[in-house]
């Protein structure tokens, strides 16, 4: 299926140049420079946390409305980055810049991989450009794709250094380097220690050893990247209450591994991908294309992972599907043209890179449509007083539609902007720093209670936009706020709900008459006033 002769180096070309790489990579920022806000569904309750984690104890968001209490786990990545980035740029523009770094970063790692591995970049090298803004990255997995980033530029720098003959150097180098990848995420560890065993396998088989030896020497290589197995064990014999399950959900990995490149376009998308697929195949048995077998091997090794992974791993939902663009990905960069003529190749890789190019524009289109939204809808915290509670409800279309919305956290923002209480952030013993405090809120203050969707595809006991209206604790908020809301779900006739701003025909704010908490509490309830 692999080749096992030696290879030859691909041809030389304007495609294999380090300004080409360069290039390349620096490309990914354009469609991330516009937007205030980085159009990702799950940034923005992400930002929300983070407002809390570098608050001051006097805010009203640590001594009113939220807890926040550090814990070693593997999942800070951007939770600690955004310490010093927020002090010398600020909240919003520190995490943008974070966010801005992930898919150039990704997309050097993979080029800079495919660089050591074929001695050269191959043509079809720019194919594997469009998983910079895989499905992951447009949910906004930060911590995840940030800790990718940072896998894919190590293994490139673990496969140098074996090829340099510095064995030792990298032993080294790799503990902490293991180590701090483990802390930015853990998948993105497991992934790295799947790529380099893979590749160890095929450095030590390609020097005459047996399979077996091949396999004990390579593990033997992997143990640098061991020791946060130790720190794992002390993470879950806390208070983790998250839960692993759904194995072996067949269709959806399909409908994940298809989804590759979920963005705006399901046509261009899925075709994208089968492109993809297609060439892989084709370059598995000979046909036009071959692969190498270092990352031929290390693609098996993640579908076998892929395969064997559940859904759901300690609460964490969409757990394979975070690996699918990368299995395909490494698949890609795996692939080197059969033919040699220059000019075939030169076609090749301005066909790549013309992809790469087109969906690049129409990401900054659709990004500027997305940051005009949030900017119409964000109108409405000009409204809202400083440290107020508001009660967030946000009409969203069902989850079978191929382009996502990226509304569902779009309330969070009023927790970094105003300091306000907003429900829908994640909580969970063990996996999220954040807690909530706010007692009056029970029930109605964690995600998904600021989710509505069409009655056609929301559970049996899911409440809609008018009985959530009617039932949620009024007194408990000072304001209502809906969001891409159309006016036959505004509330009518609620003597208590009085509009004060009109966001046209997708949204609303109401102010909410005589809410308060406690009886020595003003009647917007706007004291800082504990209660727990």
């Amino acid at each position: 299926m692999f080749r096992s002769a030696p290879h030859a180096t691909p041809p030389k070309g304007w495609w294999t140049s380090p300004w080409y790489i360069a290039a390349l990579s620096l490309a990914c920022l354009i469609p991330m420079i516009r937007p205030q806000i980085i159009p990702l569904t799950d940034l923005l309750g992400h930002m929300a946390r983070y407002a809390v984690e570098t608050a001051s104890p006097e805010s009203p968001l640590l001594s009113r409305f939220y807890g926040f209490k550090w814990a070693l786990m593997g999942n800070l990545g951007v939770d600690l980055l955004i310490i010093p980035m927020a002090k010398i740029f600020g909240l919003e523009l520190g995490v943008k810049l974070i966010v801005m770094s992930v898919p150039p970063l990704t997309l050097l790692g993979f080029l800079l991989v495919a660089r050591e591995v074929h001695g050269r970049l191959p043509a079809t090298a720019a194919f594997v450009a469009p998983f910079a803004f895989s499905w992951p990255f447009q949910w906004g997995f930060i911590n995840y794709v940030f800790a990718m980033a940072l896998t894919l530029n190590a293994f490139a720098l673990w496969l140098w250094l074996a090829r340099t003959g510095r064995l030792r150097l990298r032993a080294i180098l790799f503990v902490p380097i293991g180590a701090i990848i483990w802390l930015a995420h853990g998948f993105a560890w497991g992934v790295l220690g799947l790529l380099a065993f893979a590749a160890e396998i095929i450095r030590v088989r390609d020097t005459g050893k047996s399979v077996f030896a091949s396999l004990w020497q390579g593990s033997l290589h992997c143990l640098p990247l061991a020791p946060p197995l130790l720190l794992m064990v002390a993470w879950r014999s806390g208070a983790v209450t998250g839960e692993t399950t759904d194995w072996f959900n067949w269709v959806a990995k399909y409908v994940y591994l298809v989804s590759s490149l979920r963005n705006h376009w399901m046509t261009l998308d899925m075709y994208n991908v089968a492109l993809l697929l297609v060439l892989i195949a084709f370059a598995m048995i000979g046909i036009g294309f071959r692969m190498r077998r270092m990352l031929g091997v290390a693609m098996i090794v993640l579908a076998i992972a892929y395969v064997l992974m559940p859904r759901i791993v300690i609460g964490s939902a969409y757990a394979d599907m975070r690996l699918a663009p990368y299995l395909i990905a490494i698949g890609v960069i795996a692939i080197v043209p059969r033919y040699t003529d220059r000019r075939a190749l030169a076609a090749t890789a301005l066909i790549a890179l013309g992809l790469f190019g087109y969906r690049l524009y129409l990401s900054t289109v659709r990004f500027d449509d997305f940051s005009t939204r949030y900017e119409q809808q964000l109108k409405a915290l000009d409204h809202v007083k400083q440290g107020s509670r508001i009660f967030v409800l946000i009409d969203l279309p069902c989850l079978s539609r191929w382009e996502a919305p990226r509304l569902e956290h779009l309330g969070a923002i009023a927790v970094v902007r105003k300091e306000a209480f907003v429900n829908g952030l994640w909580t969970m013993p063990g996996a999220q720093l954040l807690s909530i405090r706010y007692a009056p809120a029970k029930g109605y203050a964690e995600d998904p209670t600021q989710v509505m969707r069409p009655r056609r595809c929301r559970g049996r006991t899911t409440r809609s936009i008018e009985s959530s209206i009617a039932l949620f604790p009024h007194a408990a908020f000072d304001y209502l706020w809906l969001i891409n809301t159309a006016p036959e779900h505004w509330p009518k006739g609620d003597p208590s709900l009085k509009q004060i701003w009109n966001g046209g025909e997708r949204g609303a704010l109401y102010e909410i008459e005589g809410s308060a908490i406690m009886a020595m509490e003003t009647p917007k309830g706007t004291r800082a006033f504990a209660t727990q």
